[in-house]
C-alpha cells in the first residue's frame, strides 16, 4: 500500500429487508453461482487502491454471512433503519481514517471505485465522496451508497440518526460532498446496475 495513501475500511450493506425481493436475504441470493455478498467482498479485494479492513452489515442470517470470512455487525440502531444505520454502525466499528460503502446488491461495481473517491475527496478537500452514474435517460445521478466517508464523521451521523433522520442526502447534504461521474468513455454504463428483484438479479447475470 502506497503509505501517503490512507487507511480505509470497506463496509458491505446488506442489512435490509429485502422486501422487493420477497423478503428473502438479498445478500445470499446466488450471482454467477456465489452469493452476492461474496462477489461484492471479492470485487472489493481487487480495487486498484487496496483496502485494510472490509467489514458487513448484515440485520439475519449472521452466521452465513461471517463465514465468508470478515467481521459481520447488526445495525446499531433497531428495526431496519437503512442505510444510514449501516453508515453508523460502520463507523462505530472502523480503525482507519476513511470508511467505504457499497451495497451488496450491485456486483459490476467499478474496480477503481476507491482509487477515484479517494482522489476527488483530496482534490476538492470534502469530508466524503460520492459515486454518480448515468441512468438509462443519460442523466448522471448520486449513489449514494457508494460513499467515501471520514470516520470522524461519526458524530454528526449519530445526531443525526437521534434527531429521527434517515435520508442519506440530507444527512450528506449537511457536509462537503465530491460527486464522482463514473461516465468516463471507458466506464461501464452497467457498473451500478443493481439487483432489488430477483428478475433484476437474472438480468445482470445475463449481462
Amino acid at each position: 500500500m502506497n503509505n501517503n495513501a490512507p487507511g480505509i475500511t470497506g463496509l458491505i450493506l446488506a442489512g435490509g429487508r429485502g422486501s422487493r425481493m420477497g423478503g428473502s436475504d438479498k445478500g445470499l441470493q446466488n450471482f454467477h453461482g456465489l452469493p452476492l455478498a461474496l462477489q461484492t467482498l471479492m470485487r472489493l479485494q481487487l480495487q486498484s487502491l487496496p483496502l485494510q479492513e472490509v467489514l458487513i452489515n448484515a440485520n439475519r442470517n449472521l452466521a452465513a454471512y461471517e463465514s465468508l470470512g470478515v467481521p459481520v455487525w447488526p445495525d446499531s440502531i433497531d428495526g431496519f433503519a437503512g442505510p444510514l444505520a449501516g453508515f453508523q454502525t460502520g463507523l462505530e466499528r472502523c480503525e482507519t481514517p476513511l470508511m467505504l460503502t457499497v451495497p451488496c446488491d450491485t456486483p459490476l461495481f467499478p474496480l477503481d471505485l476507491v482509487e477515484r473517491l479517494v482522489h476527488a475527496m483530496n482534490a476538492q478537500d470534502a469530508d466524503l465522496a460520492m459515486a454518480a452514474a448515468p441512468e438509462a435517460d443519460g442523466t448522471v445521478r448520486p449513489q449514494p451508497v457508494f460513499c467515501l466517508l471520514k470516520t470522524d464523521l461519526l458524530e454528526s451521523l449519530v445526531k443525526f440518526t437521534q434527531g429521527g433522520g434517515r435520508k442519506i442526502d440530507a444527512w450528506t447534504a449537511q457536509h462537503r460532498c465530491a460527486i464522482v461521474p463514473f461516465d468516463l468513455p471507458g466506464d461501464s454504463p452497467q457498473a451500478f446496475a443493481n439487483a432489488n428483484t430477483l428478475a433484476e438479479l437474472q438480468q445482470l447475470e445475463a449481462l
